[in-house]
């Protein structure tokens, strides 16, 4: 496989890559099998022809492994063999409900640990692990039964749990390109996870993200797949163990998931769970290939995309799924979906989906959809629309991956080698590690003057949000799902940046001091400015352009430094290349750290030069951006024109020096706007419109300033000066509207834990009660949600996407994104309507 593997690395053009592709086994010319017939088998009406994808030899079946399935098989019944399919979150199931539907596995969301908290500690984790493990294994009412498998998305290291090493993120880790270092991560990783009882992580993540705006393009190693196949078999072997040695699947080894099959990285616009609609060469070429090695090494399971290709839901999509990943590829493990991805697919939801099962889904995700897919799925397999064969072949590959991975010889969570041993977290080991990955993974793209390193005996200034905050320079998926918002001392085992420096510069006799906000009047031999983008996961994270514009810290004072005479070293903090060409022009040296994790250390060993081998190694993954449209912006793409090419990356004693940069941007500021912001600063925000409605006569509004009698508005102030609406109900029965001409797609942040958010203030005499209602055109056909509105003073009010969905609104084709209207006469204020991240994962569905 080795040898293989050379011959597909540094791959760039598709010619080459199928060229290369043929060394796996000789392209045949066999035609596509045709799908047997089923009563629900998934729509597909794009071709696709498996005789051109890479072709797999199958790994040798372990006969004793098979006959054990046999055997548990014929003890099971048909609801076991249903339950064994089924995946329920942990906020959402209790053990008792484990025990009695028989389910398969158990995982934790980003915002799911045991507890009131997002993430938790070992003890906490494992009384869990425990009491659901108990659950399955216990015998009664069944002739045998079956472990549990949890999993959790350890992406960065086991993030959910307190005290635990957090890695790079891979946009760092792909910079590093050191495949050794990646096995050595993961290994870590897996004992971590054994310390809580888990037994299977949602990692690696093998995209080949094409789009920076793409919110999840930090879990990608590079714009190409050299780097990530380069990558993908030892992320396996340091997860799982070695196939074929004695370490594959040994103690303190867990499962391992592929993900997201398959082009979640190239989808139009960088849009997340959006349409790849690129050549099946292109999804072969680019988007495969890292699976290719990940595959050989035996991943025991895949994990589905939201994503579609050409239009079809990568999770119905039965082409790919089991033509080509299952038998082309001779893939033997199971595949599970992403978090209720299988209710995308046209004709389903999320409690019932035949689709996705007959299209090679073997575990559904369902995180708190599982009972009514539990029913629903039994009953389509006792029906005959899910064939006896499927659900058989779906329960034996999910017992196969369960057997490898000696599940039921295991003793119960808390009693494995390694579980509840704390002084793994954060070891001396780990955290060393976790050093040389930042070191390894910073870029140094500028160092006029040959600033740096710099000398730790001097008086240093340090600015920016992020100089102190290890959640921000942890980013996404670190104790909660979008992270960023807990305190330094939520990582007891990490370091923040400022940290490192003043350790390095007050051991050499220097002097730091730190001022986050940067405004003070100070003077320093050199100042060190830590900042980039907020913390962000998934969609959450989708752009509109690259221009760097977020962050507490104010980068228009960068300038204001060198003029006193001080010198700038800016630390960029970013899930992606952006544009930021200004911040560069004023700093001196600009480093690009990616997001380091909890070893600020690691930045302070580069700027410091601690050790007299340490210099800037990292080299560019992708391509760093002229211009904020760049988006798209691949090495070997027509027309590539980058600022810094793929593969850039000085070194300290490199002599270049880069001139001044244009400050032009090259976007409008209202470009890609997406509909998320209804109402702001006292402006209806594109493409929205606000209209009154009485007596049935909709008026559309081009103010704040309207009188319609029975519904008045007016400009009031909440900030600024008429920066909200006032509404005066004078009778019951007008309402107010928020349409577009042109339908937006909310179902995405339906599905990811957005809600509505906006302030409101009363301005009666009485508390006030408003409906709140989304996707109705006139308020007789709404299903409201009731939110009471009391105070005089502006408070926020935030409503679960969910709620709406809940009501069966379609969220992908809305026109009237709000109606607001009362039950009796009132007088309320509205301001800042938009959607927002559930930061804490509870859903508010008003009074």
């Amino acid at each position: 496989m080795a040898a293989t593997i050379g011959r597909l690395t540094g791959l760039v053009s598709a010619t080459l890559i199928l060229t290369a592709c043929t060394a796996y086994d000789d392209v045949e010319s066999a035609s596509t099998p045709a799908p047997a017939p089923e009563a629900a088998a998934p729509m597909q009406s794009v071709q696709i022809n498996p005789e051109i994808w890479p072709k797999l030899e199958r790994a040798p079946l372990d006969p004793a492994v098979e006959a054990r399935i046999d055997a548990i098989m014929a003890q099971m019944t048909l609801e076991q063999k249903v339950g064994q399919t089924i995946q329920a979150d942990s906020a959402s199931v209790t053990p008792a409900q484990v025990k009695q539907y028989r389910l398969g596995s158990v995982l934790s969301g980003g915002n799911s640990a045991p507890g009131p908290l997002p993430y938790a500690d070992a003890q906490t984790w494992l009384a869990a692990a425990d009491e659901h493990w108990a659950a399955s294994v216990d015998p009664e009412g069944v002739d045998i039964a079956i472990p549990i498998i949890w999993g959790i998305d350890a992406v960065h290291g086991h993030t959910n749990l307190l005290g635990a090493t957090v890695f790079p993120h891979n946009v760092g880790l792909g910079a590093a390109r050191d495949p050794d270092l990646i096995e050595r991560i993961m290994s870590a990783t897996a004992s971590e996870l054994i310390v809580s009882g888990h037994d299977w992580t949602f990692a690696p993540t093998l995209a080949v993200p094409r789009d920076d705006r793409w919110g999840r393009g930090y879990e990608g190693f590079s714009e190409t797949p050299d780097v990530v196949m380069s990558y993908s078999d030892r992320i396996v072997n340091g997860l799982q163990g070695a196939y074929g040695s004695d370490d594959f699947m040994s103690s303190g080894k867990i499962l391992a998931a592929a993900k997201h099959f398959i082009a979640d990285g190239g989808t139009d616009g960088g849009r997340d769970q959006g349409d790849a609609s690129i050549s099946e060469e292109e999804l072969r070429d680019i988007h495969a290939m890292g699976y290719l090695p990940a595959l050989d090494a035996q991943v025991q399971t895949v994990m589905v995309s939201f994503s579609s290709w050409q239009g079809i839901k990568m999770t119905g999509n039965k082409a790919l799924i089991t033509d080509v990943l299952k038998d082309r590829m001779g893939f033997n493990g199971f595949v599970v979906s992403d978090w209720n991805a299988h209710g995308q697919i046209p004709g389903c939801s999320n409690t019932d989906c035949p689709q996705a099962f007959n299209a090679g889904i073997d575990m559904f995700m369902a995180p708190d959809s599982w009972q009514g897919l539990y029913y629903s799925t039994l009953a389509h397999a006792k029906s005959g629309r899910i064939t006896q064969e499927r659900l058989d072949d779906a329960v034996r590959r999910i017992l196969r991956v369960k057997l490898n991975y000696g599940i039921f010889d295991k003793a119960k969570p808390s009693a494995r080698p390694g579980a509840g041993n704390t002084d793994l977290l954060s070891s001396d080991a780990h955290r060393s590690l976790a050093r040389e990955a930042v070191r390894k993974s910073l870029v140094l793209l500028k160092n006029n003057g040959n600033i740096l390193p710099l000398s730790g005996g001097q008086r240093v200034l340090v600015v920016g949000d992020g100089a102190d905050s290890i959640a921000k320079a942890s980013g996404g998926w670190t104790l909660s799902w979008q992270g960023g918002t807990h305190t330094n001392d939520e990582f007891p085992g990490g370091t923040s940046i400022l940290e490192g420096i003043r350790q390095v510069v007050e051991a050499d006799g220097g002097t730091v001091i730190f001022d986050e906000a940067g405004t003070g009047d100070h003077q320093a031999d050199v100042v060190i400015a830590v900042y980039g983008e907020d913390a962000y996961a998934e969609f959450q994270g989708d752009r509109p352009h690259l221009d760097f514009e977020d962050g507490a810290y104010d980068t228009g004072l960068l300038a204001g430094y060198r003029a006193k005479g001080m010198p700038v070293v800016s630390i960029f903090l970013s899930g992606r290349p952006m544009w930021v060409n200004p911040e560069i022009n004023a700093s001196d040296a600009f480093v690009a750290a990616w997001l380091p994790g909890s070893e600020g250390s690691g930045v302070a060993d580069l700027l410091f030069r601690t050790d007299p081998s340490y210099d800037f190694t990292g080299t560019l993954t992708f391509s760093w951006p002229k211009r904020a449209d760049q988006a798209t912006l691949n090495v070997g793409t027509e027309g590539y024109d980058p600022l810094f090419a793929y593969g850039y990356g000085m070194r300290y004693s490199d002599q270049r020096t880069l001139a001044a940069l244009s400050e032009v941007s090259g976007v409008d500021a209202s470009a890609g706007q997406s509909g998320e912001v209804f109402f702001a600063g006292g402006q209806v925000a594109n493409p929205w419109s606000f209209y009154g409605v009485v007596g049935g006569t909709d008026t559309r509004l081009n103010s704040t300033s309207w009188d319609g009698g029975d519904l008045v508005f007016s400009g009031t102030d909440r900030l600024a000066q008429e920066d909200s609406v006032r509404i005066d109900w004078n009778a019951v029965g007008p309402y107010i509207r928020l349409s577009t001409h042109d339908a937006v797609d909310f179902s995405r942040q339906a599905n990811g834990a957005m809600e509505v958010a906006l302030f409101v203030k009363n301005f009666g005499d009485a508390p006030a009660v408003i409906d709140l209602a989304m996707g109705c055109h006139v308020v007789e056909d709404c299903q409201p949600v009731r939110i009471e509105v009391a105070s005089p003073e502006w408070q926020e009010v935030r409503v679960s996407l969910s709620c709406f969905t809940d009501r069966g609104i379609d969220m992908s084709r809305l026109t009237d994104g709000l109606i607001v209207t009362t039950r009796t006469p009132a007088s309320i204020g509205l301001s800042d309507i938009r959607l927002e991240p559930d930061t804490d994962a509870t859903k508010t569905c008003g009074i």
